[in-house]
């Protein structure tokens, strides 16, 4: 049976100080929470947002890391670092980051690897533009990002990964698939992953929705029958808000 997971994804908000209060604020409010709860801050709370989860059901996760052990690249953050520092999963290939940073299928693959490599769970995003669902599109490109990401990774490491799917017309708008829509998409890719593993093993990979997830929606979506739980953008940041959705 897989368990749901309310994953919170600061983006680029809340200062260390900000960071610590908010969990604080969160953790009574979790307490009792049957659902696994996560919540990813930004680098530079990392540390602090570790200490601050510590002894609680609430879980830390990065935003990003480079698939090399370490080198010349200013600026980047390895897996290495992140697990001496308590961190126990990191978002992969989020829309944000392939649009603005130029990440590729290839590099979100190689991340996935290296993620695993220091066991890290990753938290891997997939979705359409509002154009290619117009087109008619999103199934088949989908499937070839999730065929992409999971390349050279055994089914042993597959169970490991959290997929999220982010229709990329959803984040940040407002706008949320039906729960039909998305529960449509996430079977779609578990029905990819079982042509790549088997049944048994799609059945054990969490899939979750992303896309303006609300305390108003929750439920309903995390009640389908492919829906795994939420990656959270911005209602994540309302302690209130994401309690609800995190005992959904």
């Amino acid at each position: 049976m897989r368990k749901i997971l309310a994953a919170g994804n600061w983006k680029m908000n809340n200062t260390p100080s900000q960071a610590v209060a908010m969990i604080n604020e969160l953790k009574g409010k979790v307490a009792g929470c049957k659902n696994d709860v996560l919540l990813c801050p930004t680098f530079v709370c990392l540390d602090a947002a570790v200490k601050a989860a510590e002894g609680s059901n609430i879980k830390i996760g990065a935003q990003n890391l480079h698939f090399e052990d370490k080198g010349a690249y200013t600026g980047e953050i390895s897996a290495q670092m992140l697990r001496e520092i308590g961190v126990e999963y990191v978002i992969i290939g989020h829309s944000e980051r392939r649009e603005y940073f130029a990440e590729t299928d290839d590099t979100v693959n190689a991340k996935v690897i290296q993620a695993l490599k220091y066991e890290l769970i990753p938290v891997l995003c997939c979705g359409e533009t509002l154009k290619q669902r117009e087109d008619k599109v999103t199934f088949d490109f989908i499937r070839s990002q999730i065929k992409i990401a999971f390349r050279n990774i055994s089914k042993e490491d597959a169970t490991k990964i959290v997929v999220a799917y982010e229709p990329i017309w959803a984040i940040g708008t407002g706008k949320v698939a039906t729960s039909e829509q998305a529960n449509e998409v996430c079977k779609d890719i578990r029905e990819c992953l079982a042509g790549i593993y088997d049944k048994e093993t799609a059945d054990n990979i969490r899939i979750l929705y992303g896309g303006s997830v609300n305390k108003d929606c929750a439920a309903e979506l995390f009640a389908m029958s492919d829906i795994d739980g939420g990656l959270v953008g911005g209602a994540s940041l309302k302690p209130d808000d994401f309690s609800i959705i995190c005992n959904a």
